[in-house]
């Protein structure tokens, strides 16, 4: 059961439209300034506006304290539905809230929705992680994920990760599967186990390899802060691809998600710093999900949501679902989509989700019967 909205006004501050909140009032997350890069909390918080202006008025907006940090996180609800299964949301590397923006009205027309910014990314607080090892690292985003739950008073919840989202949303069902009613990994990273070097060597050019060598010495988007003032172009430069996933949507305003973009990544690097102790050669975790799907409570019901065209290998995904034959996996793939779903097909993202929802709401008994779908774009 989650708390009403008056309640969580009276415990945390709001953020109405086109109002900035800075969340780092904790002795952790200091407000910094920095000459030498065109950013700062506060155009961050424009920027994730303009972002989610198509959404006006039906959101709110609050900094969750949990242990030492502070998590931004924004809640929809149809006052219609108000009991219905919550879904909470979690983006992927370099994300934050605002990339959701197609997504979240239709969602929440269905239940309360509620989408939040990981530790260390875009507008949460961007305090050290516990870096003594892979597992220190872990735990530190399972337990903030934890201790959100428990701040907004979560009993059960739909959870939803975004590729990065992913690999965490299943370590925290690993570690709290009593929590989670229905598991969706949408193109989740972390799944596999790193080639051989010998495969590596046969797929990857000896000239993209060196590149990943060097990169690898250095944070993953250390060069957008880096450049300095040259941030912004570089990233409407490598990924303009990005703009065009939003067009319909923000319309004249387009542009403004490349802004978001950079805000969220040319800011203290903690969540960065994190995910490189998780992560080897680049591209790889180093303790792969595979191997520990099938240690997650068998009821928990699992959803591996693909686009047709991602880079991500589903081989794994059909791995689950054999180690897991006790449980409910369903391995959907949503044609000519790509790592970002939720953004190449918007629609039909947002179907496949709602009717994973709508299924826990009618609280129907999942056979082990797994099932693969193809959805079709509408012509």
């Amino acid at each position: 059961m989650s708390l009403s909205m008056a309640t969580l006004a009276e415990k945390q501050p709001q953020m109405t439209f086109g109002q900035t909140y800075s969340s780092r009032s904790s002795s952790n997350c200091q407000s910094h300034g920095w000459k030498w890069r065109p950013t700062s909390e506060d155009l961050l918080a424009q920027a994730e506006d303009r972002v989610l202006k198509p959404l006006k008025g039906k959101y709110i907006g609050l900094s969750i304290p949990v242990l030492n940090r502070r998590i931004w996180t924004i809640k929809l609800q149809n006052e219609k539905n108000p009991d219905k299964i919550p879904l909470v949301m979690v983006h992927g590397f370099g994300g934050g809230v605002g990339l959701w923006t197609q997504n979240l009205a239709e969602l929440s027309k269905h239940r309360p929705v509620y989408a939040l910014d990981l530790p260390g990314f875009a507008r949460s607080c961007r305090s050290d992680f516990n870096l003594e090892s892979t597992e220190t690292v872990e735990r530190d985003f399972v337990e903030c994920l934890e201790g959100w739950r428990k701040e907004v008073n979560l009993e059960k919840f739909i959870l939803l990760g975004h590729s990065f989202g992913g690999y965490l949303s299943s370590a925290y069902s690993l570690n709290y599967p009593d929590r989670v009613k229905h598991l969706i990994l949408v193109d989740p990273w972390g799944m596999n186990d790193m080639p051989s070097q010998q495969e590596l060597n046969r797929r990857i050019p000896l000239r993209y390899r060196l590149i990943a060598y060097v990169v690898s010495w250095f944070n993953p988007l250390g060069i957008i802060r880096a450049v300095g003032p040259a941030g912004p172009s570089l990233i409407r430069r490598f990924r303009s691809d990005l703009q065009g996933k939003f067009d319909d949507h923000l319309e004249e305003d387009s542009s403004s998600i490349l802004e978001y973009i950079y805000h969220c990544n040319a800011q203290s690097p903690s969540g960065e710093i994190a995910f490189k102790y998780l992560s080897q050669n680049f591209g790889w975790a180093k303790n792969p999900m595979v191997h520990r799907m099938q240690d997650i409570e068998p009821n928990v019901p699992i959803t591996m949501i693909y686009g047709s065209e991602s880079w991500m290998d589903k081989k794994c995904a059909y791995a689950v679902k054999d180690k897991r034959k006790d449980s409910f996996v369903d391995i959907q793939t949503i044609k000519d989509a790509g790592h970002h779903v939720y953004a190449d097909k918007p629609d039909e993202f947002n179907k496949a989700v709602n009717d994973v929802a709508d299924l826990m709401d009618k609280e129907q008994t999942l056979s082990a019967k797994n099932i693969s779908i193809v959805i079709e774009s509408s012509v």
